[in-house]
């Protein structure tokens, strides 16, 4: 299972079957129980009560597509360090999920190269082989086994993996057409539904677990999760298993646990199948993923950001910076709160990453923003979507600026001057106004601003000055927002930020 910081091992638990009640808590509820049955409107009564006996025969229909994977690696094992998970392997960073000591596994000196194993689970989707399971099932992987439910054992390669969404697809050659199982609908389970795994537990082989979902649509740290939450117990070794519908059809793969102490306490987390099936297509038919890609820099409108730009609902996309690319060929700019996308609703920015990453690259699609408080169509002719990682975040301190500076809403600020604008790294052409200070007991401090930083927007206007900015600030209040909008620029990255407006003066 994968491992997220803190040291919380992502893990699930059985389904509880029994629960003893004392006498007072069963008088308690047999009195609710009673009022209940006396109301007509009790939800209660609308409640079905679907009988099920066993999971055998949902068992044996899907169990020859589920298949145990074993993976070989060589790794570096300095003198003295970990003989079997040292740091710069694959394995140091990312918990692989059932792992056995190497040729030196008598506890002596390690030798400078170990062959490690790891355990995992996955499926087959396809008749000719092609089988679905966990990137960090297999990465770094010399050799890839698979063992099927029949005993049958075949080597595999990988067709092609994705460390966005945990998805690799791998390929076996059987001279024997191969049952397999299909992805279901995973938009259509249901909080309640029961569900199976299936998979390859800290190695002991082919074992079945039931539950619910527990919950849906749950995001832990990849920019396109979306994880289906069961109680179904997975532990370590399911990574990459099918989670079943009570058709039989897959509605996720199992990828994390939660947990503190390693052991299944109710918290699995399953990819959901409609964001595999995707990406299981990509790498089918092109050995990686083709995502769309937008072109602009975006957060979330948060209720401060609603107030301070008038709106009346909490939802979109609000744009920040819209560097060369598609949205800015097609005229979309910073302000602007993306609505709609391809036809359908924009509620946040997970949920238009989603949307933009499904759409087809170089094909135009609709896009609606919301300009000053206007609907705006735009046609946006996607590209594929290139990820830059890191970029500099770092704050600064200003002491040399020699202009005049003001407090303003909770900070010191000052007009950029090109001397203050090269002793931060910024293009001396940019205009705003720099953070020389920021009172820790101020609005600014709550919104996490700092010396450095450059405002260059206030109420979705430049600001070049203080008056400016005072300018803003009063027409905000003439108009009875709590808030004011500004944009401000942290060593060139930039993010909207709502400042209460209600001390300012």
């Amino acid at each position: 299972m994968k491992t997220f910081s803190p040291r919380y091992l992502l893990t699930a638990s059985s389904v509880v079957l029994a629960l003893a009640l004392s006498p007072v808590i069963a008088q308690e509820a047999a009195s609710h129980a009673q009022g209940a049955a006396n109301d007509n409107s009790s939800l209660t009564d609308k409640a079905s009560h679907p009988v099920l006996t066993s999971f055998a025969d949902l068992v044996e229909q899907v169990s020859p597509a589920v298949v145990n994977i074993t993976t070989t690696a060589t790794v570096a094992a300095p003198a003295g360090g970990n003989p079997f998970f040292p740091e710069g392997s694959p394995f140091s960073d990312l918990f692989r999920d059932f792992g056995f000591p190497g040729p030196d596994g008598r506890g002596g000196r390690p030798q400078a190269e170990q062959k490690s194993n790891a355990l995992g689970s996955g499926f087959v989707v396809s008749a000719d082989g092609l089988i679905v399971t966990n990137n960090h099932v297999i990465d770094g992987a010399d050799e890839i086994e698979v063992e099927f439910y029949s005993g049958k054992r075949l080597p595999a390669k990988v067709v092609g993996k994705d460390d966005k969404t945990d998805i690799a697809v791998l390929k076996v050659e059987s001279p024997d057409k191969l049952p397999f199982v299909k992805f279901g609908d995973s938009d259509k389970a249901r909080v309640g539904d029961l569900v199976l795994a299936l998979g390859n537990p800290l190695g002991q082989g082919f074992s079945a677990t039931t539950g619910i979902v527990s919950a849906r649509n749950r995001a832990l740290t990849g920019s396109y999760d979306d994880f289906i939450q069961t109680d179904a117990a997975i532990n370590r070794g399911n990574s990459g298993g099918p989670l079943f519908n009570m058709d039989g059809e897959v509605i996720g793969v199992n990828t994390a646990i939660l947990s503190p102490n390693g052991g299944s306490i109710g918290i699995g987390f399953s990819m959901a199948s409609n964001v595999v099936a995707k990406v299981v297509q990509q790498l089918e038919q092109f050995g990686e993923t083709r995502r769309g890609w937008l072109g602009v820099k975006i957060q979330d409108v948060t209720p401060d950001i609603a107030d301070s730009l008038g709106l009346a609902a909490q939802s979109g996309a609000l744009v920040t910076d819209v560097p060369a690319g598609p949205a800015a060929d097609a005229g979309m700019k910073a302000g602007d709160i993306i609505t709609k996308f391809a036809g359908g609703d924009v509620k946040d920015i997970r949920e238009l990453l989603r949307h933009v990453a499904d759409a087809p690259v170089g094909e135009k699609v609709d896009v609606t923003v919301l300009r000053e408080g206007k609907p705006v169509d735009l046609q946006v002719t996607l590209g594929r979507r290139e990820l830059a990682e890191g970029g500099p975040t770092a704050s600064t301190t200003v002491d040399s600026a020699k202009a005049s500076a003001s407090d303003l809403l909770g900070m010191t600020v000052a007009p950029l001057t090109p001397e203050i604008a090269a002793e931060l790294g910024v293009s001396k052409d940019m205009k705003g106004l720099v953070v020389q200070s920021v009172d820790s007991t101020g609005a600014a401090s709550d919104k996490g601003l700092a010396a450095g930083d450059v405002i260059t927007e206030a109420g979705q206007q430049p600001v070049a000055s203080l008056d400016d900015l005072q300018s803003q600030i009063s027409q905000a209040k003439e108009a009875g927002r709590k808030s004011i909008l500004i944009l401000v620029r942290r060593a060139g990255e930039p993010r909207f930020v709502a400042l209460s407006i209600d001390s300012a003066k």
